[in-house]
């Protein structure tokens, strides 16, 4: 096994519990349940299925078989800074991509934006141009965080670099033309549940004040799929149970599904969400996260979390970004991005 492979998670990975077959009784067709607009989409994905076992080896095959990035919008589209920053004690440097700062001392609000992959794949290169057009739309910043994946680090090394870009950005709000007060989290699938995580952990620290949290089918509970298991046509297009249990046993170094995991590395798990930023969940209505997504709206509305949900019916995770153009998509777009701006004009009218 690869010396740069964390042994906690080389374990919990060898560990993962296999998946039983599906208990109910209902035969139904995944295919026939997808909008129609996303259903060319759907048959792609299912002729390209994960690998069969996740292993390590399978893992690394998909990282180096992931295309080029698409190259970032060229000027007057907002400009990319790379940068390197340094990690927190004992922790590496970290790399973050700036994406529409202005040293004009202004005072706009911002976006930390952490990508998705299951904590196993993904870069953030691949989100730079919805990042340049987030910027130009809303008038913001937003900041990509390359966080370390896993299992070569577990919990909590991949929180860490998120929580030190998020710190960074609010401590350097000034330079970059930033309302430090106006800072939100964002991210899809893990990037989601990592967004979840460290809103948690902003607020247990009592490090950065969100303003506001937008969890794009976000991957919040371990035990989905393992211990908890969804109905047979659910989680069948796309990201399925048997990746969801080796992308948290790889992150948290135990198997999905344990009595005991690690604290602050399951959104799902924490007991207390209150004092949380406001939040929009958005969600497929036949994607692998769609029970945890509803159960975590519903938990954050009875601790007093002004909360947006938005269940789309025949969706399937990563919907949007597969079929980018259809009225679904557009429609789940338009929301996020009309709840994330309301948030931001609040704020500033908040602020005078």
């Amino acid at each position: 096994m690869p010396a740069l492979f964390n042994a906690k998670g080389a374990a919990a990975l060898a560990a993962t519990p296999a998946i039983p077959a599906g208990t109910a009784p209902a035969k139904i067709d995944p295919l026939m349940l997808v909008d129609p607009e996303l259903r060319e989409g759907a048959e792609l994905i299912l002729s390209r299925p994960l690998p069969d076992p996740l292993d390590h080896k399978a893992i690394l095959a998909m990282r180096q078989g992931v295309p080029p990035p698409a190259a970032p919008l060229p000027a007057p589209a907002p400009a990319i800074e790379m940068r390197r920053i340094p990690g927190t004690k004992g922790q590496p440097e970290v790399s973050i991509a700036v994406i529409g700062a202005r040293r004009d001392g202004g005072n706009r609000p911002a976006v930390l934006h952490i990508h998705g992959g299951g904590f196993i794949l993904g870069r953030m290169q691949d989100t730079f141009v919805a990042s340049q057009q987030l910027a130009e739309e809303l008038d913001c910043v937003v900041v990509e965080v390359e966080y370390r994946l896993s299992p070569e680090t577990v919990f909590p090394g991949p929180l860490e670099d998120c929580h030190t870009a998020l710190v960074w950005l609010h401590a350097n709000a000034a330079e970059l033309g930033v309302n430090p007060n106006s800072i939100a989290v964002m991210g899809e699938s893990a990037g989601g549940g990592m967004a979840a995580m460290l809103a948690i952990a902003a607020r247990d620290r009592g490090s950065v004040p969100l303003c506001y949290q937008v969890l794009i089918y976000p991957m919040l509970d371990d035990r989905t799929g393992t211990t908890r298991r969804v109905p047979p046509f659910i989680g069948t297009i796309g990201w399925n149970e048997a990746g969801n249990a080796v992308g948290w046993s790889s992150l948290m170094g135990v198997p999905a599904g344990s009595d005991r995991v690690p604290s602050g590395a399951v959104p799902a798990r924490t007991s207390d969400l209150s004092g949380l930023p406001p939040t929009f969940i958005g969600v497929g209505a036949i994607d692998l996260f769609v029970d945890e997504n509803i159960a975590y709206a519903q938990r954050l509305i009875a601790h007093a979390v002004p909360t947006q949900l938005l269940v789309v019916p025949g969706a399937y995770h990563g919907f949007d970004f597969i079929a980018p153009r259809s009225r679904a998509s557009r429609t789940f777009i338009a929301s996020w991005k009309l709840a994330l701006g309301a948030a931001f004009r609040d704020r500033a009218a908040a602020s005078g």
